[in-house]
């Protein structure tokens, strides 16, 4: 069998120590492979669009370019890139920023390797993770706009799973159908939703109790 080739990551940090830890610790891992590296928002747009990362793992706190500006416009330019939001704190505005930019994930720097290292295959996967507290926060404050048609049975199962942190490719195997359909399903449900990603159609769930946070995010 053909060995899946690594997870193609970018680490953003206006910190050169924090980039070398992250290296270091994300290099013991045989299916990850750090890419490139970038000191701010506007040198991550470049090295995304050069290198073509499966994932970013962006800093908020930046000059020049802030990682919640970054996020957002490397979403809008480079869809099939995700992004993992880390920083220090869990101040709200950030929480929330980073989520609405399009991050599909947010990680704090105490987090351990193990834990960034799963994200960061999560994420390749597309799926959701969330610290803890994060997803509480988020899930206190999130806000949508009015649903604009009902969702069908198959299309409220499909939530529930993004909801749990499952892929396109666990939903499809978990219902029957093939991933076409899932992407479908997720697209159809954004819409009638009025959300932009599946991390807030995830948040949706958690919010209106279609979910738990018991059963996924973390």
């Amino acid at each position: 069998m053909t060995q899946p080739a690594p997870v193609r990551v970018l680490l953003v940090d206006d910190h050169a120590v924090v980039r070398q830890g992250l290296r270091l610790f994300l290099g013991l891992d045989p299916d990850i492979e750090v890419v490139g590296e970038a000191a701010n928002g506007e040198e991550a747009l470049q090295e995304a669009a050069r290198l073509q990362p499966d994932v970013v793992v962006m800093d908020l706190m930046m000059p020049v370019m802030d990682g919640i500006a970054a996020t957002r416009q490397l979403r809008r330019t480079h869809p099939d890139t995700e992004v993992i939001a880390l920083t220090s704190t869990l101040e709200e505005h950030k929480v929330n920023g980073a989520i609405e930019a399009g991050a599909i994930s947010y990680m704090l720097k105490d987090a351990s390797s193990d834990t960034l290292a799963d994200a960061i295959h999560a994420a390749a996967r597309g799926e959701v993770r969330l610290h803890p507290e994060a997803a509480r926060r988020l899930v206190r404050d999130f806000r949508s706009s009015d649903m604009r048609e009902t969702l069908t049975p198959k299309e409220t199962i499909v939530l529930q799973l993004i909801a749990r942190g499952q892929s396109n490719r666990d939903i499809a195997q978990d219902q029957g159908v093939s991933e076409a359909t899932v992407k479908t399903h997720v697209s159809r449900l954004l819409g009638k939703l009025g959300l932009e990603s599946r991390t807030q159609a995830a948040l949706y769930a958690l919010r209106h109790g279609i979910a738990t946070l018991e059963e996924g995010l973390m």
